[in-house]
């Protein structure tokens, strides 16, 4: 796009690399007029001051001069020193070189001319500078004079050796770009010669043979010493030669693709692919030249350009010289392009005949100035200075990808670029733990590892909890919960007879402190025989009867519940009438214990796992993290997997992988154990559980566990999307190619597990040496070609079959079960994409006569879902969408050149991954489109 602009035939030249900011220097150009028919000559220089919106260019400074510029260069010379701005070389048609300060004409000093020499005999057609020494400078004029100077002593030129017979022009001189005693000329005759002036001779001579090449251009490679650049300004023959001195019989590459002569070429010094040259074709095109192919083309007025040349100091720029007497400057980057068409030779007439007698003249037809807007496209491959040399980045599975570009000798092969994968670890002790859990889940020694966290328990609530998991894979599982609780039939039976020996012995009737404790100790491990005796010992009587014969005939039921009316004591209450509901209910929770045990006591199967949640639900409601670990055991003990995870959440903060770890040991163990007295799977439907083994299992996964990640994803169809992802992640992890897909799988959590590759396994951590694999390009029997953008179809191998993503969906198959997905509704305000779009492609299927036309026809109606699944699924942004319904829009009208337009614009403006399944299928629909006209 053209970013400046200003009306000056001129010749031109950049200022250094190193200036800041670009200059841009202008010497009234030799054998040209502009509209005024002005005889005048002057040196300026103007700023690209691009914090201005608007086209011109500031003028910063103005030099007169007394002749006109056939040439104009600026070089860096003394540039070190501070505030120097360099020295301005100009070549006129008088045939004096002189020399300017650009400080002494950017400051309307004095002194702006710094040296002058009359040495040529005819104009100086060419100048360049010695990129190794830039005091050293060489000029071409008429007659082979061709001369070298230096700035330290400007009086004294040398000439690189013998002028060439037969005397003619010199139009170019240019020095090599690698070794700084190299230097070339040519002539119009397309006769190049190449001087070494260590030796000052001529080393080598090429000619066109075809005696067409009338050269206009000549450059070196910026990178290849051997190799330079021939341009023909011939009509019959308009083609740029690359020849290599090595092999100087003939072109080594001849580029064609201008219909008239060309006037110049510019080689980027900042990316040797780019070269820019101008013909009399009123083109301006960007060639590469490695390739020979036109990779770029400047939208230009109907004139000549008759001098092109990068920007120095931003790679992205470059100035046009017209003979319409404009000077543009273009970015080669893309953007939007207002193009006026107007005449500036008929405005500059008079009205009225100066040379006659003053009569009114009739009007000039001349067509009105009309404006036209052009969305011009950036370079289709990035510029050497926008690549990056390295980068880096995190991706899924904690995998940090890095690559480099290695520097390359410009003579050299080049090295295939390396990728790197490493594996990011950075929760080593998480990963430690989980591993154990693993195995230990694998192994079945859950009794082992139960030990193993009681003894690196860091609280006795800890160890308590654990000591409780370890029960549940013990025989008599009841009876040493009960021993956890402080209740033992043995230590009881000891106590009792130790009672009753002191009570024998004394003789005492009176009622002992410890009778009623000892009596509900043993009626908690279900000893009635001790309990009897220590009520008969005790005298209490009635306890006696109702315990001896609770149960009995239906008289001394009477008696019992006559008797029980006046007892306080509710355990014994609920002993005999099995209503342990009550006690769970209403007991003191500083007896929970005494609760706990009597439930594992006498609680029937059915009623034990209900009664001890209820019990723990009473002690959880507390709050508080005392009874919120007390609950937990409770919840253990009926093992309730999702009322332990509540409980235990409650109270810890499980955002931490340590935390969490934590957790997910505990549920993992409890599950097994209940599986073992259930034989069988458990499956556990928790909200809570499901939200914390997923939070597990990503940061399983971000730590490079894959295969373990995948074994703690629940199995629930709301964690599809989950699955897959881990799943798109493994598969790529194994070199395999895949596209993004939409997906429709079984709920069984298996049917995912058994699409793990078989010889897939875990890249090692970091700390360990880097995997690497060659980027290079697969061969021509390893892909198919599709268009930039477009969704790929691979085939994955996995275990012995072949798995093909389609680009609809893909259904995974397990124990001959399918599991169908019910798509979504199109939101209403959208279905008019899917409206205009299915019509557009109706047309043009029944308007498409070749077969190639309608196979892209029948790919792009499939290839069009992936847009309607992006609709259903509300996955597009604001910008995206508006952007589709104005392209809508214009199809609607049949206007497809705008929304071509349009679609430039918003692949330009969004995030291609949103957008490349569809954006390209939408521009070859609207190109068929219009050019079947329908």
């Amino acid at each position: 796009m053209r970013v400046k602009e200003i009306l000056r035939a001129a010749t031109q030249a950049w200022s250094p690399a190193m200036k800041h900011p670009a200059y841009l220097a202008l010497g009234t150009a030799a054998q040209q007029l502009d509209a005024s028919f002005n005889t005048s000559a002057a040196l300026e220089i103007f700023e690209m001051d691009f914090a201005d919106s608007s086209m011109d260019m500031k003028l910063r400074g103005t030099l007169p001069t007394s002749s006109r510029f056939h040439s104009l260069i600026w070089v860096a010379f003394d540039m070190e020193v501070k505030g120097s701005s360099g020295r301005l070389i100009g070549g006129s048609e008088s045939g004096t070189v002189s020399v300017f300060s650009p400080d002494a004409i950017l400051s309307a000093g004095e002194d702006a001319v710094i040296g002058q020499s009359n040495k040529h005999t005819g104009p100086v057609h060419t100048l360049d500078y010695n990129r190794f020494q830039s005091n050293i400078i060489a000029s071409g004029a008429s007659d082979s004079e061709i001369y070298i100077w230096d700035l330290n002593n400007f009086s004294n030129p040398m000439t690189p050796g013998a002028k060439s017979q037969p005397a003619e022009d010199v139009s170019v001189v240019a020095w090599n770009s690698q070794v700084q005693h190299i230097l070339a000329s040519a002539n119009p005759s397309g006769k190049a010669i190449v001087w070494d002036l260590r030796k000052n001779e001529p080393i080598i001579k090429i000619s066109d043979h075809s005696n067409r090449m009338h050269c206009s251009g000549m450059l070196w490679h910026p990178d290849v010493a051997t190799q330079l650049l021939l341009a023909s300004e011939d009509d019959r023959l308009p083609v740029i030669q690359m020849w290599d001195l090595r092999f100087a019989t003939s072109p080594l590459k001849v580029l064609e693709s201008h219909t008239r002569g060309i006037l110049s070429i510019s080689w980027s010094q900042a990316d040797p692919e780019l070269l820019l040259s101008s013909g009399k074709d009123n083109r301006i095109l960007c060639w590469n030249p490695n390739t020979g192919e036109v990779i770029y083309e400047l939208p230009t007025a109907n004139q000549w350009c008759f001098d092109v040349q990068w920007c120095p100091r931003n790679p992205a720029l470059l100035s046009a010289a017209l003979f319409d007497g404009r000077i543009s400057v273009y970015s080669v980057m893309g953007g939007r392009l207002q193009q006026q068409q107007h005449s500036t030779i008929s405005t500059s007439f008079d009205t009225s005949d100066p040379f006659g007698s003053g009569q009114a003249l009739p009007p000039l037809q001349v067509l009105q100035p009309s404006v036209e807007t052009t969305i011009i496209p950036p370079l289709k491959k990035p510029p050497k200075w926008e690549r990056r040399p390295v980068g880096a980045s995190f991706a899924f599975g904690g995998k940090l990808v890095m690559f480099e570009s290695p520097k390359v000798a410009p003579q050299q092969q080049p090295i295939p670029r390396q990728v790197h994968v490493s594996q990011v670890t950075t929760e080593t002790e998480f990963l430690q733990r989980s591993a154990e859990l693993q195995a230990t889940l694998q192994s079945g020694s859950f009794s082992s590892y139960c030990h193993g966290k009681i003894r690196s328990a860091p609280s006795d609530a800890e160890q308590d909890i654990w000591r409780f998991l370890m029960v549940n894979f013990e025989d008599e599982a009841r009876v040493k919960f009960l021993r956890l609780l402080g209740f033992s039939k043995d230590e009881l039976q000891r106590k009792v007879s130790h009672h009753n020996t002191n009570h024998y012995i004394r003789g005492e009737r009176g009622k002992l402190t410890d009778t009623d404790g000892l009596i509900n100790q043993a009626l908690l491990v279900g000893n009635f025989e001790a309990a009897v005796d220590l009520c008969l010992n005790d005298g209490r009587f009635a306890e006696a009867i109702l315990l001896s014969i609770s149960g009995g005939e239906e008289l001394l039921k009477k008696t019992q519940q006559h008797y029980l009316h006046r007892q306080t004591n509710s355990l014994i209450s609920s002993v005999v009438t099995q209503n342990w509901r009550d006690i769970v209910q209403s007991c003191e929770l500083d007896n929970w214990k005494e609760a706990l045990a009597a439930l594992l006591t006498y609680a029937n199967p059915e009623a034990f796992a209900p009664l001890c949640d209820t019990l723990g639900a009473r002690l959880q409601a507390e709050g508080t993290e005392k009874h919120c670990l007390q609950a937990c055991l409770c919840f253990i003990c009926s093992g309730n997997i999702e009322r332990l995870v509540e409980c235990w959440t409650s109270q810890r903060d499980c955002s931490s992988p340590l935390e969490l770890e934590d957790l997910v040991e505990k549920v993992m163990i409890l599950r097994k154990s209940i599986e073992r007295l259930r034989s069988g799977e458990v499956c556990v439907q928790s909200s809570a559980l499901t939200e914390k083994l997923i939070q597990y299992s990503s940061i399983l996964a971000s730590q490079g566990s894959l295969t373990s990640a995948l074994r703690y994803l629940p199995d629930s169809p709301d964690q599809v999307h989950t699955l897959i992802h881990i799943y798109i992640v493994t598969v790529k992890l194994t070199g395999e190619q895949l596209m993004i897909f939409n997906v429709c799988m079984c709920c069984e959590f298996e049917s995912l597990i058994l699409l793990l590759p078989e010889n897939y396994t875990p890249p090692a951590p970091i700390t360990a040496p880097v995997m690497a694999f060659s980027a290079e390009a697969p061969g021509p029997q390893d892909r198919v070609q599709v268009p930039p953008g477009a969704p790929q179809e691979p085939s994955i191998r996995v275990r012995g079959h072949d798995v093909r993503a389609h680009q609809k969906s893909l259904c995974f198959h397990h124990h001959n079960s399918v599991c169908h997905v019910e798509q979504k509704e199109i939101p209403a305000e959208h279905m008019i994409l899917k409206t205009t779009f299915s019509s557009l492609v109706q047309r043009c299927q029944l308007a498409a006569a070749d077969p190639q036309t309608k196979r892209k026809l029948d790919d792009a109606s499939k290839r069009l879902e992936s847009l309607y699944d992006k609709l259903r699924d509300q996955a597009l942004s604001p910008s995206i969408l508006g952007g589709l319904h104005e392209i809508s829009r214009c199809v609607g009208s049949r206007n497809y050149q705008q929304g071509l337009e349009l679609h430039t614009q918003v692949v330009s403006s969004s995030n291609f991954s949103e957008i490349s399944a569809f954006m390209p299928v939408l521009k070859m629909l609207m190109t068929i489109g219009n050019k079947l006209a329908v």
